[in-house]
């Protein structure tokens, strides 16, 4: 056993643990980039660290939910058969000394809390050390309570049972199984053992934690089962497929320059599957999830963190994110003018080219309510000291008045890095106010704001508390995906704990400062991690000016929707070059059914500003469309953020008992009453899935069509994009106007749309 174990070593003199990536940076033979995400699976074939698996319920007391499991010591090995190298798990003598102080198979805390009816709350450790991190807890709301009131607790034997009128959680002594249940007791899914490899050749480790040989440190991989035909939800902001089984995601906040590819702005650790249980990993260390992508049979969930800490939920999309907003928060609503247009290009660098856009929107009669100054606000452009250039603003104060007085409101772009060459960088490094390393100094070029120290929180919102005194209405909070790593923070965590939580603080503390001075709950954010969706609202980033960017954007925007977001946004037309017109028209109708709408990007972003005159028209056809839903959009908001859903909704949130929308991704609803289908390619027609099992009705037509698929056209004089209402919906409607001030509800009219 020992030559195995030396052999086992030299084998993995080569491979590269989390720990020792501070060092040594490899992603498949390329030297790692600072921008790439954290694949954790990697760890998981590392021959160098010492396996545990989850073996047996040791003892389980149900008065107070809490036990031990005892875990079986195991080692990686290689094999061969024939001319096929692989590899597999062999127990392992420990070689640990004294081996009277290190126990062979460890007894380590397991626990199950009743949260309500609907929710458990699972918790699995791999020490005897119990974190703290009450002080540190900003994903959840609030400590969740106990309450075992709607649970019955049952023994069979050694296994334990806790049922609910919506599900149950048996807990399986020998071998340690976790096993859930629907209401009737058809299993919904259960966490792997090694008896679930017998039937197969590919053998599937299954629950486990490993102890890294490069320092002793440990992670998690509950691994669950996936059932034939099962779909899996959520997991944040991605652009790929809605429907996550057969995907490998890496829940890790990048900067990935556009809703494109399969890495996120916003990674959630949030998921549901349509048969009718979800799953929130409550952690901010990187997670990749392995949803059947490496074994169909199999979700592994490959957790940089030590412990589990699972929030199980039962019922359908719609109760299981109530249940998930319900403990990680849920918005407040943002300010009406927010849902108006917000005009902008990547960047306004004079109070003259703000008044003239303003002026040009008015004139040209297209509602609007925001003018946003990116990037050229400052004396040097991108580098940020909260302050407009005085040779390129006059008096900022008076246009900002000025504009205030046209109904418009100002939005200003900033981010948390300081370049050496701006003048708060010496202020930050000196203070301490700025993410350190190991030796006290900066890990980057730039000071990174530490927002985990509340001198940095006052210093930051002290900034931001000056511009919005001044009548600026929104603050743009961009970036925060760079949080390093291989820092210390303020609070003694390092960036594998803070990571990912940097765009949460970075929210928080915008929101937090905004609301104090104007009262009101709004910022445009890039970055998220769970719980940024109490912080309205965030946009899907720097798309492509091209179909497939349109397409990504929808679906990430779905995509996030389905990860507890009630608002959201996106860079109508794309955010790269300068937007064709045929796709521009194609984006403006869905840009503007959606919560939040905004023209953004290289210019021109003005409509006035393309050769066909006729653009400007189809512009303010667009925003009148969305001011004249504005009751529509408000009603449909309040219930939204109220309940956990998104505005921007997937079709499987109003119809999952219809089969057929649970694998669209294509088109989507505008709250619970309006179907949208985007052209995505240029033609006047597409194919449109109509769920349910009454009519719909053209909302730019009065069309009928019957549900199932139909081949839909736009006629050429029409918005470009489909737009249907549900049979007997009543949408209310009020008279379009230059700006959200002056809409008047009262004089609100309430259309009945009724099949032919």
């Amino acid at each position: 056993m020992k030559l195995h174990r030396i052999a086992a070593l030299a084998i993995a003199a080569a491979a590269i643990s989390p720990a020792s990536k501070a060092e040594t940076h490899t992603v498949g033979g390329v030297s790692y980039l600072l921008s790439m995400p954290k694949d954790m699976s990697e760890d998981f074939q590392d021959f160098s660290n010492t396996y545990f698996f989850a073996d047996s319920l040791v003892d389980f007391d149900t008065a107070t939910g809490k036990g031990r499991l005892e875990w079986k010591r195991q080692q990686l090995m290689p094999r061969q058969a024939f001319n096929a190298n692989t590899y597999l798990h062999q127990p392992l003598q420990s070689l640990d000394f004294p081996n009277t102080a290190y126990p062979q198979n460890p007894r380590l805390a397991f626990s199950v809390e009743p949260v309500n009816e609907r929710t458990l709350r699972v918790r699995v450790r791999t020490s005897d050390v119990t974190p703290d991190d009450s002080a540190e807890e900003v994903m959840l709301v609030a400590e969740p309570g106990v309450d075992a009131s709607a649970w019955k607790t049952t023994r069979s034997g050694a296994d334990v049972v806790y049922s609910s009128p919506y599900g149950s959680l048996e807990i399986q002594a020998y071998p340690w199984r976790l096993v859930l249940k629907d209401a009737s007791g058809r299993v919904l899914t259960q966490s792997r053992v090694w008896s679930d490899n017998d039937s197969t050749q590919i053998k599937v480790p299954p629950f486990s934690f490993i102890k890294r040989g490069s320092d002793n440190s440990r992670s998690i991989n509950p691994v669950f089962s996936l059932a034939p035909g099962e779909k899996i939800y959520g997991c944040g902001e991605s652009p790929t497929a809605l429907n996550k089984a057969g995907q490998k995601l890496n829940l890790f906040v990048t900067d990935p320059q556009g809703p494109e590819g399969r890495d996120m702005y916003k990674p959630i650790p949030f998921w549901f599957s349509n048969k009718g249980y979800g799953m929130f990993m409550h952690t901010a260390a990187p997670v990749t999830m392995d949803m059947g992508h490496s074994y169909i049979g199999a979700n592994k969930i490959f957790m940089a963190d030590e412990d589990m800490d699972f929030f199980i939920f039962f019922g359908e999309p719609k109760e299981i994110l109530s249940e998930y907003t319900a403990l990680t928060g849920r918005p407040e609503m943002p300010p009406l003018w927010s849902f108006g247009t917000w005009m902008s290009r990547i960047s306004y660098f004079t109070e003259q080219e703000g008044r003239d856009v303003a002026a040009a929107l008015r004139k040209h009669r297209i509602p609007a309510d925001v003018i946003h100054f990116d990037t050229g606000w400052f004396d040097v452009d991108w580098q940020c000291d909260y302050e407009f250039s005085p040779e390129r603003f006059a008096d900022a104060q008076k246009m900002i008045d000025d504009l205030a007085a046209q109904g418009f409101h100002i939005s200003l772009w900033q981010l948390p890095y300081f370049v050496p060459g701006n003048k708060y960088f010496p202020e930050l490094v000196e203070k301490g106010l700025a993410v350190r390393n190991g030796r006290g100094t900066l890990p980057y070029e730039d000071a990174v704001l530490d927002f985990t120290n509340p001198a940095t929180v006052e210093w930051y919102q002290d900034k931001i508390k000056k511009l919005i005194g001044m009548g600026v209405g929104a603050i743009k909070v961009d970036f925060g995906e760079a949080a390093p790593i291989e820092a210390v923070y303020h609070n003694g965590r390092n960036g594998w704990y803070e990571h990912n939580l940097y765009p949460l603080r970075y929210n928080k503390a915008v929101a937090d400062a905004t609301r104090e001075v104007s009262g009101e709950n709004i910022i445009w954010a890039r970055s998220a991690w769970a719980g940024s969706q109490r912080y309205p609202l965030h946009w899907g980033g720097d798309a492509a000016t091209t179909n497939t960017g349109m397409q990504g954007t929808v679906r990430a925007g779905l995509s996030l929707g389905l990860s507890g977001f009630p608002f959201w946004s996106n860079d109508i037309g794309g955010f790269v070059t300068s937007t064709p017109e045929s796709l521009y028209r194609r984006w403006l109708p869905m840009g503007f059914l959606t919560s939040h709408s905004r023209a953004h990007g290289a210019p021109p972003t003005e409509p006035w500003l393309y050769d066909n005159k006729d653009f400007t028209d189809y512009f303010r056809r667009c925003a009148e469309l969305k001011y004249s839903l504005m009751p529509y959009v408000l009603e449909q908001s309040r219930e939204s953020a109220a309940n956990g859903w998104p505005m921007f909704r997937a079709m499987l949130l109003e119809f999952p008992d219809d089969p057929g929308v649970w694998d669209i991704d294509d088109q989507y609803m505008f709250g619970s009453q309006i179907l949208v289908a985007p052209l995505f390619e240029e033609g006047d027609s597409r194919n449109v899935y109509l769920p349910g099992a009454a009519s719909w009705v053209d909302y730019q037509t009065g069309k009928t069509y019957a549900p199932g698929w139909n081949k839909i056209s736009v006629d050429d004089d029409a918005l470009q994009c489909v737009i249907l209402v549900r049979d007997g919906a009543v949408i209310p409607h009020v008279k379009p106007a230059l700006h959200t001030g002056a809409l008047d509800f009262d004089r609100v009219e309430r259309r009945e749309y009724k099949a032919k």
